[in-house]
């Protein structure tokens, strides 16, 4: 028996294959469990073809049996098997695939297909083990074979004894190592739990023997171990049955299954695409926000499967950044995969696929918002967030995806508004849609700068997350009407003649206003009479883009962005204050400075903002006291 040698490209991407294709270890489990899937797979092609085969399903199985003692690990199915001819084409040759070449001459016509697409996958075996073998028997044949390798060397093909048709691969697991415990692959747990998360939906019998404790047959307090045979996956996954068959119940369970989170889901979306891409979906909205999901750490993706057999645990190119709370997962047959399965090639059916799954997230959120208020107001608690991250981010490219899923809170409505609401009950004279940034809708409801707004009757809505203004300078407009803080420059509101300075009385405080300006050179940009104050006495006021809210937000980030908004410093000249001013402004102008400071002082923490010189404030304070 002479040892044959791998090609020296083979060679080459064997050790390559074992040591950096696969990301984890416990993937050479899936890969050989979806081979043993793909053999039993081609006896029942030709079952559909030949009229002296009988596919008797319950006669086909996978059986995984783990020996510690020997340190072998032992996959065997009752599949088409290997002639010496096939052994030395499909194992000799590595990214050779006999599973590809049979489904290209086989295309299934009823819905079963071939998982295994590359021949590579047989190989990652070498991960685990030092020793793998092969004895394997084709159907019609009288004769069995042997393959073995001990790796990129090289293999032997020799006859063999084998009484059934089929393959059995038999893995001498490694000595563990300080780094690697190559034990757990021995472990009947650890290959429960890995065939569970990989291959849980092959659809033959995955078979083990589950040693459980059980009471002894004359004593109840006296317990022994029995091991028994057990089918360990499900073979039949939810994506796959009828709609009509399932309740919130059974998805419930999926959800809590796959351990997508530890609430409840909010609703489920169950996609069964039949069009220009072939797959099956089940999205799930969760109940409460993750504990890292505003965190670097948090990985958005949904599981990918291809053919029933887990490939990503986390495809991110699924699912939009602003959808990224979506959990769940997407089995596909028309995916293209890569070399080892583990990455997906960016082609036109992810794309398609990923462009449909958005529109059903969106669809179902509009139909939660509709129909059951209450739970998008849960949604909107955990999520609204990231939707509002999502118009801001990339200049406002999904805004017009995303507009009519935001809300706010309205200051006549007492509760969270849409948009849509907003416009919808907007009078005929009112141009703009108003908005109020602060803190808290406590903090808001106080803001001078609302007064001549709310005595208006005009509704306004109410910015209390720091993402708010940032995401509505991306959207600027809504059903054609533009968006305006009541702080800016121009409310675009008419006062009452009675509240309008006359010309003589803007000259007489034109000098007051210019001297006043002198004194917080630097601090703002101007000082005038408002027209939006009522019973306040000042007010902080905004010219240009950059809001206080927006400056208050952008200083507290860490990287301490040195911005300033073009603040303007609104005076009433109605309130008594401002006869105080203009007598000091007449007789005494370092009074007029002392006031002039403290207004502007008073002003800043209206707005929630630092005073420049505390301790100058609280001296300026007593100087008046006194």
């Amino acid at each position: 028996m002479a040892k044959k040698k791998f090609k020296a490209e083979s060679k080459r991407l064997l050790e390559m294959m074992i040591n950096s294709i696969y990301t984890q270890r416990e993937i050479f489990l899936r890969e050989l469990i979806s081979n043993a899937s793909d053999a039993i797979d081609k006896i029942y092609y030709k079952a559909l073809a030949d009229d002296s085969l009988v596919f008797n399903k319950e006669d086909y199985y996978i059986k995984v049996t783990a020996d510690k003692a020997n340190r072998t690990l032992t996959i065997t199915d009752t599949g088409i098997g290997m002639t010496a001819e096939e052994l030395e084409n499909n194992l000799g040759v590595i990214a050779k695939s006999g599973s590809l070449a049979f489904k290209e001459a086989n295309e299934a016509k009823d819905g079963h297909n071939i998982i295994g697409q590359f021949g590579v996958g047989f190989y990652s075996a070498f991960m685990v083990a030092d020793d793998v073998t092969v004895i394997s028997k084709a159907l019609g044949s009288s004769e069995a074979f042997k393959w073995e390798s001990k790796g990129a060397d090289g293999y032997t093909i020799e006859p063999a004894e084998k009484d059934s048709v089929g393959t059995e691969i038999t893995l001498k697991i490694k000595a563990n190592t300080e780094e690697d415990q190559y034990d757990e692959y021995l472990e009947e747990y650890r290959l429960k739990s890995i065939i569970k998360k990989y291959s849980d939906f092959i659809r033959f019998p995955i078979k083990m023997d589950i040693t459980t404790s059980q009471p002894k047959a004359d004593s109840e307090n006296e317990f022994e171990e029995i091991s028994e045979e057990q089918t360990v996956n499900s073979m039949v996954p939810i994506w796959r049955k009828n709609k009509n068959e399932l309740t919130d119940e059974d998805y419930n369970n999926f959800y809590a299954e796959k351990r997508y989170g530890f609430d409840q889901p909010l609703k489920h979306i169950h996609i069964s695409a039949d069009g220009a891409v072939v797959y099956n979906a089940i999205l799930f909205i969760p109940e409460n926000t993750p504990f890292d999901y505003y965190t670097k750490e948090y990985e958005k993706g949904l599981e990918l499967y291809s053919n029933g057999v887990l490939i990503m645990d986390k495809c991110s190119d699924l699912l939009p950044d602003y959808f990224s709370f979506v959990k769940g997962m997407v089995d596909s047959e028309d995916l293209s995969l890569n070399i080892s399965r583990e990455l997906l090639q960016h082609d036109r059916q992810l794309t398609l696929i990923a462009k449909n799954i958005k529109n059903k997230i969106k669809s179902q959120l509009q139909s939660l918002l509709k129909d059951e208020r209450e739970k998008y107001n849960q949604f909107y608690s955990a999520f609204g967030r990231q939707l509002k991250f999502g118009v801001y981010n990339d200049y406002g490219m999904h805004k017009d995806t995303l507009q009519d899923l935001l809300m706010f809170y309205s200051s006549t409505e007492k509760k969270l508004v849409t948009l849509d609401e907003y416009v919808t009950r907007m009078p005929e004279d009112q141009k703009y849609i108003y908005y109020a940034a602060g803190e808290s809708v406590e903090r808001i409801e106080k803001l001078p700068q609302t007064e001549l707004v709310a005595d208006k009757g005009y509704e306004i809505l109410y910015f209390t997350d720091d993402i708010d203004e940032f995401a509505i300078k991306m959207i600027t407009s809504y059903k054609e009407k533009e968006f305006r803080s009541v702080s800016s420059g121009d409310l675009g509101i008419e006062t009452d003649a009675a509240d309008k300075p006359t010309d003589a009385e803007e000259n007489e405080n034109k000098e007051l206003f210019e001297a006043m300006k002198g004194i917080l050179s630097g601090k703002v940009k101007d000082v005038k009479a408002s027209k939006r104050l009522k019973t306040h006495p000042v007010c902080l006021s905004t010219e240009g883009e950059l809001t206080i809210e927006m400056e208050k937000i952008l200083k507290s980030m860490p990287n301490g962005q040195e911005v300033q908004a073009d603040k303007v410093l609104e005076i009433n000249i109605n309130h008594e204050v401002f006869q105080s001013l203009k007598a000091a402004s007449d007789n005494d102008k370092e009074k007029l400075s002392l006031y002039t400071n403290l207004l502007y002082n008073q002003a800043l923490l209206i707005e929630g903002l630092q005073v420049g010189d505390p301790v100058q404030f609280t001296n300026d304070i007593c100087k008046i006291m006194v």
